[in-house]
């Protein structure tokens, strides 16, 4: 069996570690670059319960799991480690900050604690990512870049793919290119998959800013409020998040940037946040579209109607979480007929009417 997976990104990568894992012969074709997108420029924030009470709380709680092992397994190479998460704000209702948090301004309060080292952690995602290709490399799997431009059909079943106009032939086919899986449904009868942009900094803050995760609430001098989230990271710089907008979603990846205005709002954001940032030197101005569905839950199982065709995305903010047990279930819905770890039934895609492609050139 030949499993063809269309993305490069911790998805794709996480399906192709546990393919081969199994044996199965896998190819991930990737159009620009392992990571490249909101893999590669997330904050790789992992919880445990924050998903408890939906229908996401089984897929989180055994993905968690599975980071913890991973990070065992194979050598953590990506610098996965546990941290505490608080809450707090700034330029709003002000209480003492009671936890001590030296490395903020005085304005900021922090009231909350979200999380602890047993129920909240964190990865670099990019290196993650790299890391779960590597291995699945190292069980047989190959990485192949170029453009995906069709999906080969022999009547109801998949064939293969086209990869810059040419065939490649497989068994099983796997759309995971995140908000660009949009593309296959001129190929495949896939539920629409939106992107929502974000925008985020990375600093190097060295060892000024211990392991406690932030989630706040702060007022611009516009007061506009905004929900930057703050994750230090243990290889010496600090990821901030913030200023979402719903921005057209580009046909490559690469030619993906910031809106107009938004870093440099995130930029004062943090200067006034803490003395530490606002001295730190920035190493990464960037932005990136997470995959969102209708429904707000994953797209993760078989495309009906054609044998073969299988999709994993949608997972907006939860990507990097979600996805070794997202990788396991597919992998073994694909090799074995069923997923054993997790009940994929509440990710079917058949939940949702495939999308029109016709609407794609449109406005």
């Amino acid at each position: 069996m030949r499993v063809l997976i269309c993305g490069g990104g911790v998805i794709g990568a996480s399906i192709a570690y546990f393919l081969s894992r199994c044996g199965v012969e896998t190819v991930v074709i990737e159009r620009t670059g392992l990571a490249c997108a909101a893999s590669g420029k997330s904050g790789g924030f992992l919880a445990f319960d924050w998903c408890d009470g939906t229908r996401l709380e089984p897929l989180a709680r055994r993905s968690f799991a599975l980071h913890a092992r991973l990070a065992q397994e194979i050598g953590n190479e990506w610098n996965y480690r546990p941290l505490a998460t608080y809450a707090g704000s700034m330029g709003l209702r002000q209480r003492a900050n009671s936890y001590g948090i030296d490395w903020l301004s005085a304005g900021v309060s922090v009231s909350q604690r979200l999380g602890s080292a047993e129920t909240t952690a964190q990865v670099h995602p990019g290196k993650f990512t790299a890391a779960m290709m590597e291995a699945a490399e190292g069980q047989g799997a190959e990485l192949r870049l170029g453009r995906v431009t069709g999906v080969v059909h022999h009547g109801s079943r998949v064939t293969g793919v086209e990869v810059d106009g040419k065939t490649l032939e497989g068994d099983a086919v796997v759309i995971a290119m995140g908000p660009w899986s949009i593309l296959a449904t001129e190929w495949l009868p896939l539920p629409a998959v939106y992107g929502l942009k974000g925008h985020s900094l990375v600093f190097d803050t060295g060892t000024k800013v211990p392991p406690e995760a932030l989630f706040l609430e702060v007022r611009e001098a516009s007061g506009r409020v905004q929900s930057p989230e703050v994750f230090p990271r243990s290889d010496g710089t600090t990821y901030v998040c913030a200023i979402s907008s719903e921005s057209p979603l580009p046909v490559d990846p690469a030619a993906v940037h910031p809106d107009p205005g938004a870093i440099e709002r995130l930029e004062r954001m943090c200067s006034v946040m803490s003395p530490v940032l606002a001295s730190s030197k920035i190493l990464a101005r960037q932005a990136c579209y997470r995959p969102v569905t209708r429904d707000g839950l994953p797209l993760i199982g078989r495309l009906p109607g054609v044998e073969g065709a299988y999709v994993a995305t949608g997972h907006s903010v939860w990507g990097i979480l979600n996805a070794p047990a997202t990788g396991e279930a597919l992998a073994e819905l694909i090799a074995d007929g069923a997923a054993r770890s997790v009940d994929l039934s509440p990710f079917e895609p058949a939940r949702v009417p495939p999308f029109d492609p016709a609407r794609l050139g449109r406005g």
